[in-house]
């Protein structure tokens, strides 16, 4: 299939971009830098940009494939395997809970719904208070925020949102239950719903077509189908990080890269950062790395209407109601964000419930079939301390995530929040998804069973897409793994700049966060590396 659009990346590299790996050729065996960048998503994408438009020279190490919109045909056959780590199937350790993350250029950009939130003051005040981060409030991180925000298109929807978000409005609006309109990194969107699998038309301002390509432009390298595998240290130092060539699939293939650096930067995202380290080695003397890692479990409900709701059509998420975070306190029980994700045939029939002709009937329903998901806001109560990033025998990556009773009351309430919701916007049936609820005609019989349903592991569905924590940034040693500027506690030429520093979950879509935060944290290593002052494109 021929994209009827230009294609940045390819246009890039027939002008010459530096970029090794996979079907680009092998990578050296020795490269040296200023600053080495493991990972190009949110956090790698930012910094690549500032450092190699400030005249650093900058390598940056992606595992998965160089893909550009020439490949991407809104197929989920094609896209899960090609653009997600583990085929879009990455499972916590007891397989409880399934982890939706990038793993291609761009990373989870690449992939997300653009979904574009600032960090909420509460959760910032949080940090404040318990994290010593004084730094950390709305003010002093609006300009951070207000450059990325014009760089990367972020700004209100102005069409209409498809009947799939227009039903959490609804529905919501009858219940006296107040809704926004969800901001998205797009420019020139042409509203076709499959953001989730890479954009067709590069409308989606993600790091894909924005920062590494304004970083390639400057003389920055990229490494693809490129593993970090281990740091090597001497003293508070790192001296040099060993790379391996991988497969599309992600197997080495035993080709190693050596890259010797001033400053190391990683960026490989909230399960990959903290078992990078673990491999490594990396002090922690106050054990820190790896846990309080946060996912935002996710709770879903569905419901049929009497009227096409077509969940594939149309921007993604667009709708969204804080209402059962803003009337939680933040240490009480555990609030939600609700939205409307999009529904595709792939992620919808291994999402919900049963199998068979249970299943079959329930796809026969598909083009009326409405969802909603309840974002749990985790960690900020004792009970819901997230989970513990370590490693397999192969050093592999593997989260340990226990759902805490706790956890999942809340998911009672999300449940039963969700369900409410869709009978006052109409629906003729809800199914909670859970694996032994029942498809329920009213709002009564819903609520009766939901509050019976035993709420374990396994039997309630969770799902996550946005990963968080390991590397939790603080005031001091003793409760962070970095420091305020996000440089390693031990490690004096190791920084991290990805969402992994987050010391809660955020409460919100965390990309935003991410290019905020770090496009703060790479201006300060720019400026601590003598490098002259510049700014996003």
């Amino acid at each position: 299939m021929v994209s009827r659009f230009p294609d940045p990346i390819r246009l890039g590299l027939a002008r010459g971009w530096n970029v090794h790996g996979g079907p680009h050729g092998p990578v050296p065996e020795r490269l040296s830098c200023d600053v080495a960048i493991v990972g190009s998503g949110a956090g790698g994408g930012i910094t690549a940009e500032l450092l190699a438009r400030a005249g650093l020279s900058v390598v940056i190490v992606e595992e998965g494939p160089l893909r550009s919109s020439s490949d991407f045909r809104q197929l989920e056959s094609e896209a899960y395997p090609a653009l997600y780590q583990e085929s879009a199937a990455r499972k916590t350790a007891d397989k409880a809970i399934t982890i939706l993350q990038g793993r291609c250029v761009g990373g989870s950009t690449t992939v997300n719904w653009t979904s574009s939130f600032r960090t909420p003051a509460p959760t910032l005040a949080y940090w404040r208070e318990h994290f010593g981060l004084d730094g950390m409030d709305p003010d002093a991180l609006a300009p951070w925020f207000e450059q990325v925000e014009r760089r990367l298109g972020i700004d209100a929807w102005l069409m209409p949102p498809n009947e799939n978000n227009d039903l959490l409005r609804r529905g919501a609006d009858k219940l006296g239950i107040r809704t926004g309109e969800i901001r998205r990194n797009v420019r020139g969107c042409w509203n076709l719903g499959s953001c989730g699998m890479g954009c067709p038309t590069n409308a989606k301002q993600s790091m894909l077509v924005t920062t590494i390509p304004a970083a390639l432009d400057a003389g920055a390298r990229l490494l693809v189908q490129t593993r970090a595998q281990r740091l090597q240290l001497q003293a508070d130092r790192v001296e040099a990080l060993e790379c391996v060539a991988v497969g599309p699939d992600g197997s080495a293939s035993g080709v190693a890269t050596r890259i010797t650096a001033r400053h190391y930067v990683l960026a490989g995202g909230a399960i990959n950062t903290p078992a990078l380290l673990l491999r490594s080695g990396a002090p922690d003397p106050h054990r820190r790395t790896g846990l309080r890692t946060f996912l935002h479990p996710v709770v879903i409900s569905a419901a049929v209407f009497d009227d096409p709701v077509e969940g594939w059509k149309g921007a993604p998420q667009t709708i969204y109601s804080d209402h059962f975070l803003e009337t939680q306190p933040l240490d009480g029980p555990i609030g939600y964000k609700l939205e409307a994700p999009p529904l595709h045939p792939i992620i919808f029939s291994t999402t919900l419930p049963g199998f068979g002709r249970a299943q079959a009937d329930l796809l026969s329903r598909f083009p009326n079939t409405q969802a909603l998901l309840a974002l749990l806001r985790d960690g900020f109560h004792a009970e819901s301390p997230g989970g513990q990033v370590r490693l397999r025998e192969d050093g592999s990556p593997l989260l340990d995530y226990p759902l805490s009773p706790f956890v999942l009351e809340g998911a009672r309430r999300a449940l039963l929040s969700m369900a409410e919701i869709q009978f006052a916007a109409g629906a003729r049936s809800v199914l909670p998804v859970h694996e032994l609820a029942q498809s329920c005609s009213t709002w009564e019989q819903a609520r009766a069973m939901i509050d019976t349903l035993p709420m374990q592991p396994l039997l309630t569905r969770v799902v996550s897409a946005h990963v968080m924590g390991g590397c939790g940034m603080a005031g001091d040693a003793q409760r962070g793994v970095v420091g305020p500027d996000g440089v390693h506690w031990q490690l004096a030429n190791l920084s991290v700049h990805d969402g992994s520093l987050f010391p809660t979950s955020i409460g919100a879509n965390p990309q935003l966060s991410i290019y905020g935060i770090v496009n703060r944290l790479a201006a300060g290593l720019r400026q601590r590396l003598g490098a002259p002052a510049t700014a996003l494109a």
